[in-house]
């Protein structure tokens, strides 16, 4: 494959050559907003949902009012897709405070940095192969959430040193990815994923009273479960109620929904609720995409 084209303030560039400047407070400061996506088909799954809570972090750091239409940024993204001739992949789409003078406090006037990358990523579809290799192996580990009122968990931003720390911790496992606590002793979440159970008939997934970044992915699973009649409940829940479950399961927007058959060397089954909300996600994306 020829090498890859990004977007980097509205021109396209070979992947070599796609930089930004040092002073860039991306760089600096991890003063940026981000959203991953997934592309099915040529087209941006969720788009809507991923533009909004792009504008939301971006409102949270101060710069919403420089941050281009909506019509802009996917159009970017069109382009970069149609450039490396991509139909089914991975984009990442960022947007930072642009290039300021290098002191902490930004300056009012913003000239946003945005740059859009992408990869190729196949979807498994319904008679496919999942993008992941296996399932999934959890590990609690000791990094906390940042509370709430110290850093807003919606806001998706390039600051990710909380996760890092979380995932540095399975260094010595064979996890692949971590579960996080709040500073409370609650399930948030993972490091970079939302985090499901199975109790009985109900299926659980921490709330957003909790630290969490409400992910895409988790939402789309709220609905397929709703529309499936699977039982669902929200809320704020002790580690040891994984004990008890019966089926875990794992997503974000590169996993879609990866099963869990490990958590603190605990075994789990891959159950019904977890395949037939995977069959239901599999058959939308058919349904829209094909």
């Amino acid at each position: 494959m020829s090498e890859l084209q990004y977007h980097v303030d509205g021109e396209l560039v070979p992947e070599s050559e796609a930089t930004v400047s040092v002073r860039d407070r991306g760089f600096m400061y991890g003063d940026a907003a981000f959203e991953t996506m997934r592309v099915y088909g040529g087209e941006i799954f969720e788009w809507e949902a991923h533009a909004d809570r792009l504008r939301e972090s971006c409102e949270m750091l101060g710069f919403a009012d420089a941050l281009p239409g909506e019509e802009d940024l996917r159009s970017r993204i069109e382009e970069t897709l149609a450039a490396n001739e991509l139909t089914d992949a991975y984009t990442k789409l960022s947007v930072t405070r642009g290039v300021q003078p290098g002191k902490l406090t930004p300056n009012p006037a913003v000239d946003p940095t945005i740059v859009v990358f992408v990869s190729p990523l196949p979807r498994g579809g319904i008679d496919g192969s999942r993008v992941w290799d296996d399932p999934a192996t959890l590990r609690t580990v000791e990094q906390r959430k940042v509370p709430d009122s110290a850093l807003p968990a919606g806001a998706k931003t390039h600051n990710y040193l909380n996760s890092i720390l979380a995932r540095l911790e399975l260094r010595e496992s064979d996890a692949d990815e971590a579960i996080v606590q709040s500073v409370d002793g609650l399930l948030a979440e993972g490091a970079t994923s939302n985090l499901f159970f199975v109790e009985g008939e109900t299926l659980h997934t921490p709330s957003e009273s909790v630290p969490l970044l409400p992910g895409i992915t988790r939402n789309i699973v709220l609905e397929l479960a709703d529309e499936a009649g699977i039982p669902v409940e929200t809320g704020a829940y002790e580690p040891d109620r994984l004990a008890d479950a019966t089926e875990l399961f794992v997503t974000n927007s590169t996993w879609e929904i990866r099963p869990v058959t490990s958590v603190d060397g605990r075994a789990y089954e891959i159950g019904p609720v977890t395949r037939k909300l995977q069959r239901r996600f599999d058959e939308r994306i058919e349904q829209l995409y094909d």
